[in-house]
């Protein structure tokens, strides 16, 4: 199943959910929102968020600055 994230395509298993694809990336410590198909998804709700053939991720982190 191909997924795109921030804009790059990438290649994972079917049957897969938000968490598990931030746990494949390393991200899930990093990760502070998230959004699938421009809808945010709560971040207690990763582990059901089951994901499709084709569906566009935006995974952000925040950053502090001055």
């Amino acid at each position: 199943m191909k997924l795109v994230i921030n804009g790059t395509e990438k290649e994972f298993p079917a049957e897969i959910t938000l968490l598990e694809v931030l746990k494949e990336l390393s991200l899930e410590d990093k990760v502070m929102a998230a959004a699938v198909n421009m809808e945010i998804v709560k971040q207690d709700a990763w582990d059901k968020c089951r994901l499709n053939d084709g569906d566009k991720l935006e995974l952000l982190d925040f950053v502090g600055g001055g």
